[in-house]
């Protein structure tokens, strides 16, 4: 069972280790310096000030999505806990407190796209690099819009 609660400063660590070991196993176009220079962005500002929401499994800590409005700004699962339904049951979650959603993907990193278009994601544009500047091309989806009733 799959239980979603707000993170607390003391989850912060866990979640690191998390986002850790998620880029590690999906983020194969950055270099180790790259994931280390990232590291304090996601540990002194994304964690402590964006709202950010954990899936929790009876053993431990899965995933997290760390949101500004309706915006993703993260979702990262713990490769030990991918294809348990974490990521989803954030979706849900997110798409519950804050209606249709909106996020950047690497696109480099297949999966990610993969995932977000199988829950509902399509492409709506695309950036040659990332909000920092740096040459990692970024698309841009939004949640698919349900057909008018006729």
């Amino acid at each position: 069972m799959i239980t979603i609660r707000p993170a607390t400063a003391f989850d912060h660590p866990r979640l690191l280790a998390v986002w850790l070991a998620s880029v590690r196993a999906t983020h194969s176009f950055l270099t180790e310096a790259d994931i280390q220079s990232l590291l304090p962005v996601v540990r002194d500002v994304a964690l402590p000030q964006l709202e950010v929401w954990l899936a929790e499994l009876p053993e431990d800590i899965a995933a997290f999505v760390a949101l500004t409005d309706a915006h993703v700004e993260a979702l990262f699962v713990d490769p030990a806990f991918f294809r348990r339904g974490c990521g989803q049951a954030l979706l849900a979650h997110a798409r519950h407190r804050k209606g249709a959603l909106t996020v950047d993907v690497n696109e480099q990193n297949p999966s990610a796209l993969a995932f977000y278009q199988a829950n509902g994601f399509e492409v709506g544009g695309r950036s040659p690099m990332d909000a920092s500047g740096n040459p990692f091309p970024l698309l841009h989806l939004h949640e698919r819009r349900p057909a008018p009733h006729l």
